[in-house]
């Protein structure tokens, strides 16, 4: 399976099979972007079918406002999620080219439990 692209975005090339999901939209929340295990992630609800939808559809309250609030004032969000005992890890950050936001980057990826912790 390939990267899905919408869109004139550059990506780069290690990204489409990067073990993690990666996922992009625009200014708009209009996905433009899923690498494969993006695609695998969200399969249930359509996977690569998402491409061009709005993410805000997809995110009940007060997930949906957490993402406006991030596509109006670029800010980063990251949490950890646990589900069916699955952990992960997400992190929302602007999507920046050249010193411009052109919307929000999602990365998110299964983390081990217990996560080993090191103080250096």
């Amino acid at each position: 399976m390939l990267p899905q692209i919408v869109s004139d975005i550059s990506v780069p090339a290690w990204a489409g099979q990067f073990e993690g999901a990666i996922t992009l939209c625009n200014r708009e929340g209009i996905i433009v972007y899923m690498n494969e295990a993006s695609v695998r992630q969200f399969q249930k609800y359509g996977g690569e079918k998402l491409l061009e939808s709005n993410l805000l559809d997809c995110h009940p309250e007060p997930a949906r406002s957490k993402l406006v609030a991030l596509l109006e004032s670029p800010a980063r969000n990251v949490y950890s999620t646990e589900k069916n005992g699955v952990h992960r890890l997400v992190m929302q950050a602007p999507w920046m080219e050249q010193e411009v936001c052109r919307g929000l980057v999602e990365i998110s990826f299964e983390i081990p439990h217990p996560l080993p912790h090191f103080v250096r």
